[in-house]
């Protein structure tokens, strides 16, 4: 478990019975934590389907899966499923919304839908129409809105948890310029979008409800992965070709800092300080800011091949990362072996 700062540098100075400054000690501090993560546990699920975003219920501990055609929920402590949701074409992502007592799963397939379901029973309660290719969704809370990303026609697109399941309509999307991929939501009515084929991040101001500002995320390429840390106004970017964490300011665009990471990176996470980037190789990155505007990787967690994906319990610290086994081959995307599906844990306790 991490200990306070200040506790650390003390058992630090008896350790070594020497007096040094404190900046000095502080220095050190995050060789300590280093080799800490790892694999825990696998919960051997089944099934079929293919996968992508993960999302966690810190509250209940439950994981919401999209598996192509249903999603599964899964109790993260038993590894029991508890429920299947069918319903879906090509399900992509799940923003569950707790005071509406409902979560809602984008669905990629023919003309792009929204799955409403409830929060405890799991019962579909409606589909809302969609853009065509709905992928990355999240709930932005001060907003009061679901946020969902259309790849195929370049759109954000958004709506109240609270819409009628049956007739409800989406808000008029916004146009982004781009093919995005995944957002983050800055609480304070400013929305960050991934454009992968742009090479930049989309700043959408909700109240205009249009682009602001178009920031390229340079060293990096090709953005997939986003996380934001709103208090520290930083974005986390994972990109593919080249295969970079890069660190953007909220505030002017301005890169900070672009980290090595794996190949095939699909999700990005920010949890306590610990910065991750989830990788089809197999790799992990787990990184953090050692100095104000200084990152470095602090570690690389082996997981298993196709574990691009993830999704981090904010109250537990774990990390749950999705993937198969496969056929042995060379090719970048070998086939899923049958009822091998599978959640790798990985955490720090």
């Amino acid at each position: 478990m991490r200990r306070l700062h200040g506790e650390r540098i003390m058992l630090l100075k008896r350790h070594l019975k020497i007096t040094l400054p404190v900046t000095l000690l502080a220095a050190t501090l995050p060789s300590l934590a280093q080799g800490s993560w790892k694999i825990r546990t696998t919960i051997h699920v089944g099934g079929e389907g293919g996968w992508d975003y993960l999302t966690v219920d810190p509250q209940t501990h439950r994981l919401f899966v999209p598996r192509s055609t249903h999603t599964l929920v899964i109790d993260a402590n038993s590894g029991k499923t508890l429920a299947d949701i069918p319903g879906q074409k090509r399900a992509h992502g799940v923003a569950i919304v707790p005071e509406a007592g409902r979560g809602f799963i984008s669905d990629g397939g023919g003309d792009g839908a929204v799955i409403v379901f409830d929060l405890k029973s799991y019962a579909v309660l409606g589909k809302i129409a969609a853009e065509p290719d709905a992928d990355g969704i999240i709930y932005d809370s001060a907003l009061k809105r679901v946020l969902v990303v259309s790849g195929d026609k370049g759109a954000l697109m958004s709506f109240s948890p609270e819409i009628d399941p049956a007739k409800g309509k989406i808000d008029p999307p916004i146009e982004l310029g781009g093919s995005p991929e995944f957002l983050a939501a800055d609480g304070s009515g400013k929305v960050y979008v991934n454009l992968m084929d742009k090479d930049a991040v989309a700043v959408v101001d909700m109240k205009a409800r249009k682009v602001i500002a178009r920031w390229p995320v340079a060293p990096g390429g090709t953005p997939v992965g986003m996380a934001i840390d709103t208090h520290k106004r930083q974005l986390y970017i994972g990109g593919r070709k080249p295969a970079k964490l890069v660190v953007m300011s909220t505030e002017n665009g301005k890169v900070l800092s672009a980290l090595p990471i794996g190949k095939g990176v699909d999700a990005t996470k920010i949890d306590a300080g610990e910065i991750f980037a989830s990788c089809r190789d197999g790799s992990l990155t787990v990184a953090h800011e050692i100095s104000p505007g200084k990152f470095s990787v602090e570690q690389v967690v082996r997981t298993a091949t196709g574990a691009r994906t993830m999704g981090i319990d904010t109250a537990t610290h774990r990390v749950y990362l999705p993937t198969a086994e496969f056929e042995t081959g060379t090719t970048e995307r070998p086939t899923e072996k049958p009822g091998s599906f599978m959640i790798v844990v990985v955490s720090q306790e």
